[in-house]
C-alpha cells in the first residue's frame, strides 16, 4: 500500500537561483498533459451523466451504509469505471480513496497468482489497517448494474462542454462525425477530440481531422472497391485494393464499414448478403490470426463480385 502527497512544504530560504528553477519546475508541472478522458472524468455521483437508474440505487445504498458487492456491465465508454471511482470516492472520502481502491486488469492480471497475493492481501484489509479473515465471497451478496448505451445527444452535450472548456473551435456537424465514428463509446470519442487539437494546435477541427485520426476509410474509396467489383474486372479490383493497402487503411476498419454497407444494399437479396457477410466473417478471423490484408481482402472482394454478378 502506498500513499502519494500532493505537495510539501520546507521552512527556510533559498538562493535566487534555485527559487527560479523551482519555480519553472512548478510550471513544467502544471503544464503537464493530462488526458481529457481523466481530466473531465465525474469525481462525485452527482456528475455521472445519463445512468440515473444506476446513479439513484448508487446514492441511496451510500447514505443507508448498505452497499452490497457490485458487478457492473454494459457497453464501453458509457461511464462504468467512471461511476465507480465516484462512488468510491464519497464512500471513502479524499483521504481513504486510493488506499481503497485496487484496480486490476483483466487481460493481463489473471492467474493464480494474482488472487493469491493482490487480491487476497487487499481483501484482508481492515477500514482501521488491520487484518481480518478473508471477506465474503463475491457471489454471496452481489448487486447487477447494466449500463446503458448513451444517446447522441448525451455525448454531443459532453464534447460540447469540453471544447468550450478547452477553447476548441468544433462545428456541429464535426461532432455529430466524431460521435459516429466512435461508435457511441464517449470515452473513445473524447480522446479523438484531443488527439484532433493538439494535431491542429488548437485551430478549427474539421470533420477530415476527424476521420483520418479515427482511421476511418473514405466512403469514396468504398464506393470504389464496390464499383470494382460490379465491373467484373479483376485487373482493376486489383489496383483498388493495392491502392487501398498502400494508402495505409486497415483490412478490418474495411471490414466493419463493408459490413455497414453490404446490409443496406438493396441491389443485393438476402441470400448474397449472407454469403457476404459469412466471408467478411472468416476475414476478420483470418486477420485476427495474422494473416496477410491483400490477400485477404482480395478474397472478399472475389466473394463480393460473384454475387453482384449473380444479381445483375
Amino acid at each position: 500500500m502506498q500513499a502519494f502527497l500532493k505537495g510539501t512544504g520546507v521552512i527556510g530560504t533559498k538562493p535566487a537561483k534555485e527559487k527560479a528553477a523551482a519555480g519553472t519546475s512548478g510550471e513544467n508541472k502544471k503544464q503537464k498533459a493530462v488526458p481529457w478522458v481523466e481530466k473531465y472524468r465525474p469525481k462525485c455521483m452527482a456528475e455521472v451523466a445519463f445512468q440515473e437508474e444506476v446513479v439513484a440505487v448508487l446514492k441511496k445504498s451510500l447514505e443507508g451504509a448498505d452497499l452490497p458487492n457490485l458487478l457492473f456491465y454494459g457497453p464501453p465508454g458509457t461511464g462504468k469505471t467512471s461511476t465507480i471511482l465516484a462512488a468510491a470516492r464519497e464512500l471513502f472520502g479524499p483521504e481513504l480513496y486510493r488506499k481503497r481502491i485496487l484496480e486490476l486488469n483483466a487481460s493481463d492480471e489473471r492467474g493464480i497468482q494474482v488472487v493469491r497475493e493482490k487480491v487476497k492481501n487487499f481483501a484482508q484489509l481492515a477500514v482501521a489497517g488491520t487484518r481480518t479473515e478473508i471477506i465474503e465471497p463475491l457471489t454471496s451478496r452481489c448487486s447487477k448494474f447494466r449500463f446503458k448505451p448513451l444517446t447522441d445527444r448525451i455525448q454531443e452535450k459532453r464534447l460540447q462542454d469540453i471544447c468550450e472548456k478547452e477553447n476548441v473551435q468544433c462545428s456541429s456537424e464535426t461532432i455529430a462525425m466524431l460521435i459516429n465514428v466512435s461508435e457511441g463509446d464517449l470515452r473513445k470519442a473524447i480522446t479523438y477530440l484531443q488527439c484532433a487539437t493538439r494535431l491542429t494546435g488548437g485551430k478549427n477541427i474539421t470533420q477530415q481531422v476527424i476521420i483520418e485520426i479515427a482511421g476511418v476509410v473514405p466512403t469514396e474509396m468504398i464506393d470504389s472497391l464496390l464499383a470494382a467489383c460490379h465491373s467484373s474486372s479483376f485487373e482493376k479490383l486489383e489496383t483498388v485494393v493495392k491502392n487501398m493497402i498502400n494508402e495505409g487503411y486497415a483490412a478490418t476498419q474495411l471490414i466493419n464499414q463493408l459490413h455497414e454497407v453490404i446490409i443496406d444494399k438493396e441491389d443485393l437479396n438476402d441470400q448474397q448478403k449472407s454469403a457476404i457477410t459469412l466471408k467478411l466473417a472468416e476475414v476478420d478471423k483470418c486477420l485476427a490470426d495474422g494473416a496477410d490484408e491483400y490477400l485477404q481482402m482480395i478474397s472478399l472482394s472475389a466473394v463480393i463480385m460473384q454475387q453482384f454478378t449473380q444479381s445483375s
